[in-house]
């Protein structure tokens, strides 16, 4: 299934995209596309339903974030083995994590919000993986038991904030800067999470051209990891890391500005597009 919400910012509905691609309303099915309605059971009982039997809701709706109530992002730097070949970096021994609010998520195709004086905002593409129960010491062998499905992520980065503080979270965590969807895809739509193509065009100009079979610590591994120094809860989304050719890369390098029309896609999962403007 492909699961989304729709509708004016904080106002958003459940849905579904069925097989034709149009939006279906899935409201007095479900109270919403969270924690509470990603459990196994629950997913269950939903690809029960007929979609041909669901209100259309029209193309124009908005699409806001397809994962309502997330209690956190935990993000994964470095794990792409092209990305850090590029930066010169050798593969980190463990995952190097950081959080990202629950207010910088925003929907597929709303503006990227820049402050007044960024001069540094970057993109990261990003397989999002969406946690359906609650994990705590998870083993590798079971972790995608814990697994609902898997978003389209953009992790949006202020690497001169990075610079300045020497943290992640400095450069991470404004509104806007993690815009997810459009939709949540169940696992049993992704034939390989292994082997899944991820894009970023800027102004029609391709950046990004990488695959997960890239990533040097797997979904499994990293729930495994992660649940043993957090809980995660249902909703939760893991920020697997994203492949060469970010704009701080690129020769010469390239940061985002007001106007600039941004294209990100991952295999299967949809595509975001998306205008910077700079913050009033």
């Amino acid at each position: 299934m492909k699961l989304l919400r729709y509708g004016a910012p904080g106002e958003e509905k459940p849905g579904l995209l069925d097989s034709e691609g149009v939006i279906r309303s899935l409201v007095g099915v479900i109270p919403d596309i969270t924690g509470k309605t990603l459990s196994a059971e629950q997913l269950k009982e939903l690809a029960s339903v007929d979609p041909h039997t669901l209100p259309c809701i029209a193309s124009t709706e908005r699409l806001g974030p397809c994962v309502g109530g997330v209690s956190k992002v935990v993000g994964v730097a470095q794990n792409y083995s092209c990305f850090l070949a590029q930066a010169g970096l050798p593969d980190p021994k463990h995952p190097i994590l950081f959080i990202k609010p629950p207010s910088s998520i925003s929907g597929p195709d709303d503006d990227v919000v820049l402050a007044s004086d960024s001069d540094k905002a970057d993109w990261e593409v990003e397989l999002g993986v969406v946690i359906s129960k609650v994990a705590q010491s998870v083993s590798p062998e079971v972790a995608m038991d814990y697994v609902a499905g898997y978003c389209l992520l953009n992790d949006i980065t202020e690497r001169g904030r990075v610079a300045r503080s020497g943290q992640f979270v400095d450069g991470k965590s404004a509104d806007t800067f993690t815009p997810i969807g459009p939709w949540l895809v169940t696992k049993d739509e992704i034939p390989d999470h292994r082997n899944l193509g991820i894009y970023f065009d800027l102004n029609d100009h391709r950046y990004q051209s990488g695959n997960t079979s890239a990533m040097i610590f797997g979904i499994e591994f990293l729930i495994s990891y992660i649940s043993k120094l957090m809980t995660l809860m249902p909703g939760d989304i893991l920020a697997t890391g994203t492949p060469m050719g970010v704009g701080a890369r690129s020769t010469p390098p390239r940061f985002l500005r007001a106007g600039d029309r941004i294209v990100a896609s991952v295999d299967h999962l949809g595509t975001q597009k998306a205008t910077v403007v700079t913050a009033h």
